[in-house]
C-alpha cells in the first residue's frame, strides 16, 4: 500500500485524502484544527460550488448536504450607477444549480469521515523542517495549504501571476433573516456592480444553524465600500452593511431590515493578492532532498469575485487523484509532479485565473457583454455558465474580437433588429 501525505484540511486537501483512501492508499493528513475547533471557529469563505465541482463530490459520496443546502439556479445582476440608480439589470441562469455549504460544517465532517474510513489524521501545524521530515516518511507529499510557515515554499510564478497586490478589500458576513425580492422565485443569488467602487454578492447557503445568506463586499481598496479593515464584530459589521446599502443600494437595504448575524463567528475580512506559484518545491539538500507537490491555494490563489476558489480546489483534487491512480507503482518524481500540475493548469486553472482577472479589471469589451446580457437571455446564460466552466472564457471573452464575433452572431439570430442593443454600453 503506497504511503501518501496530504498537508492541509481545506476543500482540496480533504477531498484528495478521502479520494485516495477510497482508492486503497495509506493516507496521512495533517490538519491544524480538530473538527470541533473548526465548527466553533470563524467562517472560512463563501465557497459556492457550481455543477462540475458538485458532480465530483457526488461521485465520491461526499455531497452530504445536497438535500439541505439551497440549490441556486439563477443570479439577479444589477449595475448600480450613482446616485443609487438601477442602470442595467438581467438574470443569469445556470445550467446546473450551485450550492454553498459553510466550510465549518463540511470540513469538520470530512475530517471525521476520513478517520472513519481508515485515513490517519495528525493535528498540528508544520514548519519547513516538519514538512521535510513528513515527506521523507512518505512516497508522495502534497501540500494544500498556502499560509503560515509554509506560505513561501512554492515560488511565485511571475509570468502567470496577473497582479502584485490585492485588487479588492473583502468583507464577508453570514446572516439570517435577509429578505427576497421575489420569494416565489426560490433561492437566487444577487450581484451588484458599483462602477468605481466595487461589487456586492449575496449567496444563499447552509450554515451551522440552517439556511442563511452570505454577503460578500468586493471593495476597491481605499474607496467608500472599504469600510471593514478593522475587522469589526459581526453586529458592528452588520450595522455598517446597512449604512452602505442605504446609501448605494437602497432596494437591497429594504431586504436587510430583519437580518442578523448567524453566530459570533459569522464575519470574515481581509484581502488576497491573486497569485500563481510554481507547483513543486525542493526541501533539504543532497541525499536528504525531497520534493513536494502543491495543490489548491498553495499554487493558485484567485480573488473570490468569480467564485473559483472552492471550485478550483475540488477540480484540482480530482485531477491529482486521477493522476496518482494512473501513475500506478511508478515513483513520484519531481518531473511527474510538474507534469501533473501543468496538465491541470492548461486544462482548467489558467482559465479560472484569466476569467477572474477579467472580472476584476473589466476591460472595455466586457461592458458590451453586460449590456447584451440585459437584452438577450442567451448571453446572460452563457455568462452565468462561464463561472461554472471558466474554460469558456477563452472561447468568447478573452479578446475584443472574440466577444464582438459572438455578440454579432447573437444579433444575427434575431434578424439584426437588436444589433444596436447588443453594442449598447452601460455607464461603467
Amino acid at each position: 500500500m503506497r504511503r501518501i501525505a496530504v498537508v492541509g484540511a481545506g476543500q482540496a486537501g480533504l477531498q484528495l485524502a478521502l479520494g485516495l483512501v477510497a482508492d486503497g492508499y495509506a493516507v496521512t493528513l495533517v490538519a491544524e484544527r480538530t473538527p470541533e475547533q473548526v465548527r466553533r471557529g470563524r467562517v472560512l469563505s463563501t465557497q459556492v460550488l457550481f455543477g462540475p465541482a458538485l458532480r465530483i463530490e457526488a461521485a465520491a459520496g461526499l455531497d452530504l448536504w445536497a438535500r439541505e443546502a439551497p440549490a441556486v439556479s439563477a443570479v439577479d445582476a444589477v449595475l448600480a450607477a450613482p446616485p443609487a440608480t438601477r442602470a442595467l439589470e438581467f438574470t443569469m441562469t445556470l445550467d446546473e444549480p450551485g450550492q454553498s455549504v459553510d466550510q465549518r460544517i463540511k470540513l469538520a465532517r470530512w475530517l471525521e469521515l476520513l478517520e472513519e474510513r481508515g485515513g490517519r489524521v495528525e493535528y498540528g501545524s508544520l514548519d519547513r523542517a516538519g514538512l521535510h521530515q513528513l515527506a521523507r516518511r512518505h512516497e508522495l507529499t502534497v501540500v494544500a495549504v498556502g499560509r503560515g510557515d509554509l506560505a513561501g515554499i512554492f515560488e511565485r510564478h511571475a509570468a502567470r501571476s496577473p497582479f502584485d497586490r490585492p485588487q479588492r478589500a473583502l468583507s464577508c458576513l453570514y446572516a439570517h433573516g435577509v429578505g427576497s425580492a421575489d420569494p416565489s422565485a426560490g433561492p437566487r443569488a444577487r450581484m451588484h456592480a458599483l462602477p468605481g467602487l466595487g461589487e456586492l454578492y449575496l449567496q444563499p447557503a447552509l450554515t451551522l444553524s440552517g439556511p442563511c445568506d452570505i454577503l460578500l463586499w468586493e471593495a476597491l481598496p481605499g474607496g467608500p465600500l472599504d469600510a471593514f479593515g478593522d475587522g469589526p464584530a459581526p453586529d458592528v459589521q452588520l450595522a455598517r452593511v446597512r449604512e452602505l446599502l442605504a446609501e448605494y443600494l437602497p432596494w437591497e437595504a429594504e431586504l436587510w431590515q430583519e437580518a442578523e448575524p448567524t453566530d459570533a463567528g459569522a464575519g470574515l475580512h481581509g484581502a488576497v493578492t491573486p497569485t500563481v506559484r510554481r507547483p513543486v518545491a525542493e526541501l533539504g539538500t543532497g541525499v536528504d532532498a525531497v520534493h513536494v507537490l502543491g495543490l489548491g491555494d498553495a499554487v493558485v490563489v484567485n480573488d473570490p469575485i468569480t467564485g473559483q476558489g472552492a471550485n478550483g480546489a475540488a477540480r484540482a483534487a480530482e485531477a491529482y487523484r486521477r493522476a496518482i491512480v494512473e501513475h500506478g507503482d511508478a515513483p513520484y518524481t519531481a518531473d511527474w509532479m510538474c507534469r501533473t500540475a501543468e496538465r491541470f493548469w492548461q486544462q482548467h486553472a489558467r482559465h479560472a485565473v484569466e476569467f477572474t482577472a477579467s472580472m476584476l479589471t473589466v476591460p472595455e469589451h466586457l461592458h458590451g457583454v453586460f449590456a447584451a446580457a440585459a437584452d438577450h437571455e442567451q448571453v446572460a446564460r452563457r455568462l452565468a455558465n462561464t463561472y461554472a466552466e471558466p474554460s469558456d472564457h477563452a472561447a468568447w471573452l478573452a479578446t475584443p474580437e472574440l466577444t464582438a464575433a459572438y455578440l454579432s452572431s447573437v444579433a444575427g439570430q434575431r434578424g439584426g433588429s437588436s444589433a444596436g442593443s447588443v453594442t449598447r454600453r452601460p455607464a461603467w
